[in-house]
């Protein structure tokens, strides 16, 4: 299992848990069980054309990616960083 650490913003859809666990091979695969254990929760960082949101950085094994296709380990953590925005 992949541990995920999730940004505040996004507590609601993980009934306020800053860190959960999913699994998949690729980054796409874990936001895809990350969903179906949270229902809307894909939505929020990705768009309908499937592209990560321009405001969520993901950093995987320590790494920043900007692709889906991202392989993930067993061992790697993921961690979502949300931009903050306003004026």
């Amino acid at each position: 299992m992949t541990v995920v650490h999730v940004p505040s913003p996004l507590f609601s859809y993980t009934r306020d848990r800053a860190q959960v666990s999913a699994i998949g091979a690729t980054l796409n695969d874990v936001l895809l069980d990350l969903d179906r254990q949270f229902p809307g929760f894909r939505f929020r960082v990705v768009d309908e054309q499937d592209r990560i949101r321009p405001t969520i950085l993901f950093y995987v094994g320590g790494e920043v990616t900007r692709t889906l296709a991202r392989s993930v380990g067993a061992s790697d953590e993921v961690h979502i960083i949300a931009a903050l925005s306003g004026g």
